[in-house]
Parts: structure tokens; C-alpha cells; sequence
């Protein structure tokens, strides 16, 4: 899995401006079991660098676009995320692994909840969880230093975008489903002033909520 990620990672250099990802990226991808974030019967493909189901009409993201994402973000160790679609848990465990604290939403109540007793499970303790809508973040704890969305919307929600710190980024896949989707990187300057990068073509299942 590792050897696929930093391939894809050269391959796709000239996108993202480095042939490389961040050691500390790749060394908590090479930790994390993902193993642990897939039903039983994907146990045997949990390592292929590819989407796989976990249920609920959701998937847990290919490795190199985990790696990826959470490579833009460029993460300290004091740094407090949001992530918008818990989904399996996965990219909260990475997040969880570079990061101070992670809050992450997820709409659909039993995916929730199934992936709040695993994390806790496998030990992860800086991660606090909300059932509900994701396009509007999660107020009480801003401003964030990061924001990762892991649905695709079809515009860059505006409370994400208020709801980051002065310096932060926030990684996002904008566009339609069975459209063309794109990885959209935005910065949030000192001064407040927002810049917003498209970095690749992407496929990922829609936000959803009213807002969405």
C-alpha cells in the first residue's frame, strides 16, 4: 500500500508541486491498520490502494487520497481539525495520529456509532464526535486550523469557510455526483482573505443534509 501511495505521489507531482508526501504523512499510513475500518469480508483488499464499501452506500477512501488530503492540510501537533463524514473512522484515525484534537460529523446515525465504539476500541481518545450535518460544521469548537470534507459538496460550504481559523486550510472535493469532481484546496490568510486552488479530479460520494 505504501509503495502504491508514494507512486501515485510522484505520478501526480506536477499537480500538487512535490513528488513526495510528508514523511510524518506516510509514516502514520503505514501505522494505522486499515484492516480495522473495513467489514469482515474486505479484510482480504484492505491494503489495496483502492475504495472499498463499509456499508451504508459509503466507502472508505483510497489510501493515496487519505495520504493526499491529509498532506495538504500540513498539519502541527497543535493543531484542532474538523473532519465533515466520519464514515468508517479511518482518516479521523490519521488525523487523530498528527493532530491535537479531531472533531468529525457524520449524518448517519448507526455509522456513527458503530465507528465511535471502534475508535475507542483501538485506543483513539482525541477524537470527539456529533451525528448531524455537516455542512454546517461544528460551531461550538471554532475557528478550526483545519477542515477536511470527505463528501463531495457542490459548492464550498460558507459556514466551513468562516468557521476557519486566520492561516488554516481546508481540503475539499466540490462537484456533482456522477460529474466531475475536484479536489479544491482552500487557504484562509492572516488578514482573512480567502485563496482557492483546484488540485485534482476526484470521485467521491455527495455531502448530503439540506445544506449539501
Amino acid at each position: 500500500m505504501i509503495k502504491s501511495i508514494n507512486n501515485m505521489a510522484y505520478e501526480t507531482s506536477k499537480e500538487r508541486g512535490r513528488e513526495t508526501f510528508d514523511q510524518k504523512v506516510m509514516a502514520v499510513m503505514a501505522k494505522v491498520p486499515r484492516h480495522e475500518f473495513v467489514p469482515p469480508e474486505e479484510h482480504p483488499n484492505a491494503y489495496d490502494n483502492r475504495p472499498l464499501s463499509i456499508g451504508y452506500g459509503q466507502t472508505i477512501s483510497q489510501p493515496y487520497i487519505v495520504a493526499l488530503m491529509t498532506d495538504m492540510l500540513e498539519l502541527k501537533p497543535t493543531d484542532v481539525v474538523l473532519e465533515i463524514g466520519t464514515g468508517s473512522g479511518y482518516q479521523a484515525a490519521i488525523l487523530s495520529e498528527l493532530g491535537k484534537k479531531i472533531y468529525t460529523v457524520e449524518i448517519i446515525e448507526n455509522l456513527s456509532l458503530k465507528t465511535q465504539k471502534r475508535l475507542t476500541i483501538l485506543g483513539y481518545n482525541n477524537i470527539e464526535f456529533k451525528i448531524g450535518e455537516g455542512y454546517y460544521g461544528w460551531e461550538e469548537h471554532a475557528p478550526f486550523d483545519s477542515i477536511i470534507v470527505t463528501a463531495a459538496a457542490r459548492h464550498i460550504p460558507p459556514p466551513l469557510v468562516q468557521q476557519l481559523k486566520p492561516g488554516g486550510r481546508m481540503v475539499i472535493p466540490v462537484g456533482e455526483h456522477f460529474l466531475v469532481q475536484y479536489l479544491m484546496l482552500t487557504e484562509k490568510d492572516e488578514q482573512g482573505e480567502i485563496q482557492i486552488r483546484q488540485i485534482l479530479p476526484v470521485t467521491f460520494v455527495s455531502l448530503t443534509g439540506v445544506g449539501a
